[in-house]
Protein backbone atom coordinates (compact mmCIF):
# COMPACT_ATOMS: atom_id res chain seq x y z
CA UNK A 1 0.00 0.00 0.00
CA UNK A 2 2.66 2.53 1.02
CA UNK A 3 5.78 1.49 -0.83
CA UNK A 4 7.59 4.84 -0.99
CA UNK A 5 7.34 7.03 2.13
CA UNK A 6 8.70 10.57 2.37
CA UNK A 7 9.75 11.33 5.95
CA UNK A 8 10.10 15.04 6.70
CA UNK A 9 12.68 15.58 9.43
CA UNK A 10 13.36 18.83 11.26
CA UNK A 11 16.79 18.00 12.69
CA UNK A 12 15.38 18.60 16.17
CA UNK A 13 14.46 16.33 19.06
CA UNK A 14 10.89 16.15 17.72
CA UNK A 15 12.12 13.70 15.06
CA UNK A 16 12.48 11.11 17.82
CA UNK A 17 8.67 10.98 17.98
CA UNK A 18 8.32 10.16 14.29
CA UNK A 19 11.19 7.80 13.52
CA UNK A 20 10.01 4.76 15.54
CA UNK A 21 6.53 4.92 13.94
CA UNK A 22 7.98 5.14 10.45
CA UNK A 23 10.54 2.39 11.05
CA UNK A 24 7.80 0.03 12.22
CA UNK A 25 5.48 0.92 9.34
CA UNK A 26 8.26 0.54 6.76
CA UNK A 27 9.23 -2.82 8.23
CA UNK A 28 5.66 -4.11 8.10
CA UNK A 29 5.02 -2.85 4.57
CA UNK A 30 8.56 -3.33 3.19
CA UNK A 31 8.55 0.33 2.19
CA UNK A 32 11.39 2.48 0.90
CA UNK A 33 11.99 5.56 3.02
CA UNK A 34 13.10 8.91 1.68
CA UNK A 35 14.30 11.14 4.52
CA UNK A 36 14.08 14.82 3.69
CA UNK A 37 15.21 17.89 5.53
CA UNK A 38 14.65 21.33 4.06
CA UNK A 39 17.40 23.82 4.83
CA UNK A 40 15.72 27.20 4.85
CA UNK A 41 18.35 29.62 6.08
CA UNK A 42 19.72 32.52 4.05
CA UNK A 43 22.46 30.49 2.37
CA UNK A 44 20.03 27.70 1.47
CA UNK A 45 17.45 30.08 0.02
CA UNK A 46 20.08 31.89 -2.07
CA UNK A 47 22.23 28.84 -2.88
CA UNK A 48 21.51 28.56 -6.61
CA UNK A 49 20.96 32.25 -7.33
CA UNK A 50 24.27 33.35 -5.79
CA UNK A 51 26.14 30.11 -6.61
CA UNK A 52 27.01 29.55 -2.96
CA UNK A 53 28.67 26.55 -1.36
CA UNK A 54 26.97 24.57 1.38
CA UNK A 55 26.88 26.42 4.67
CA UNK A 56 27.97 24.76 7.90
CA UNK A 57 24.28 24.42 8.80
CA UNK A 58 23.56 22.57 5.53
CA UNK A 59 26.56 20.29 6.07
CA UNK A 60 25.30 19.51 9.58
CA UNK A 61 21.82 18.82 8.18
CA UNK A 62 23.28 16.39 5.61
CA UNK A 63 25.28 14.60 8.32
CA UNK A 64 22.13 14.34 10.44
CA UNK A 65 20.19 12.77 7.56
CA UNK A 66 23.04 10.32 6.91
CA UNK A 67 23.16 9.34 10.58
CA UNK A 68 19.41 8.67 10.79
CA UNK A 69 19.49 6.80 7.46
CA UNK A 70 22.36 4.65 8.69
CA UNK A 71 20.48 3.79 11.90
CA UNK A 72 17.40 2.79 9.88
CA UNK A 73 19.46 0.74 7.45
CA UNK A 74 20.79 -1.34 10.37
CA UNK A 75 17.14 -2.36 10.87
CA UNK A 76 17.12 -3.72 7.32
CA UNK A 77 15.26 -0.79 5.77
CA UNK A 78 15.88 0.74 2.36
CA UNK A 79 16.58 4.42 2.99
CA UNK A 80 17.59 7.36 0.80
CA UNK A 81 18.12 10.98 1.81
CA UNK A 82 17.35 14.36 0.30
CA UNK A 83 18.61 17.69 1.57
CA UNK A 84 16.39 20.27 -0.09
CA UNK A 85 16.77 24.04 0.06
CA UNK A 86 14.18 26.77 0.30
CA UNK A 87 10.63 26.95 1.59
CA UNK A 88 9.91 23.75 3.54
CA UNK A 89 6.30 23.02 2.58
CA UNK A 90 6.96 23.66 -1.11
CA UNK A 91 10.08 21.47 -1.15
CA UNK A 92 8.37 18.63 0.75
CA UNK A 93 5.49 18.61 -1.74
CA UNK A 94 7.74 18.88 -4.81
CA UNK A 95 10.02 16.10 -3.61
CA UNK A 96 7.12 13.80 -2.73
CA UNK A 97 5.61 14.27 -6.20
CA UNK A 98 8.94 13.97 -8.05
CA UNK A 99 9.95 10.81 -6.16
CA UNK A 100 6.54 9.14 -6.52
CA UNK A 101 5.94 8.96 -2.79
CA UNK A 102 2.60 7.55 -1.69
CA UNK A 103 2.75 8.75 1.93
CA UNK A 104 4.24 11.82 3.63
CA UNK A 105 5.13 11.45 7.32
CA UNK A 106 5.65 14.48 9.55
CA UNK A 107 5.49 15.54 13.17
CA UNK A 108 2.90 17.97 14.41
CA UNK A 109 3.53 20.30 17.33
CA UNK A 110 -0.10 21.02 18.17
CA UNK A 111 0.21 24.79 17.82
CA UNK A 112 -2.83 26.93 17.47
CA UNK A 113 -3.06 30.22 15.60
CA UNK A 114 -0.48 32.29 17.53
CA UNK A 115 1.91 29.32 17.80
CA UNK A 116 1.60 28.74 14.07
CA UNK A 117 2.45 32.38 13.40
CA UNK A 118 5.49 32.19 15.65
CA UNK A 119 6.70 28.66 14.80
CA UNK A 120 5.60 28.46 11.19
CA UNK A 121 2.93 26.48 9.46
CA UNK A 122 4.76 23.98 7.27
CA UNK A 123 2.42 21.19 8.24
CA UNK A 124 -0.63 23.34 7.56
CA UNK A 125 0.58 24.15 4.06
CA UNK A 126 1.43 20.54 3.30
CA UNK A 127 -1.89 19.35 4.72
CA UNK A 128 -3.89 21.75 2.57
CA UNK A 129 -1.95 21.29 -0.67
CA UNK A 130 -0.97 17.62 -0.71
CA UNK A 131 -2.73 15.08 -2.88
CA UNK A 132 -0.65 12.42 -1.14
CA UNK A 133 -1.91 10.93 2.15
CA UNK A 134 -0.25 12.23 5.32
CA UNK A 135 0.79 10.48 8.50
CA UNK A 136 1.04 12.98 11.34
CA UNK A 137 2.68 12.03 14.61
CA UNK A 138 2.36 14.34 17.60
CA UNK A 139 5.81 15.47 18.77
CA UNK A 140 6.65 14.61 22.34
CA UNK A 141 7.34 17.62 24.56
Amino acid sequence: MYSNILVALENTRTDASLIPHIARLATLLKSRLLLIHVADGWAARNFDHLKLTESEEMMNDRQYLERIASELRTQGLEVDISLARGEPSKQILLTAEREGCDLIAMTTHGHRFLGDLIHGSTISEVRHQSRIPLLLVRALP
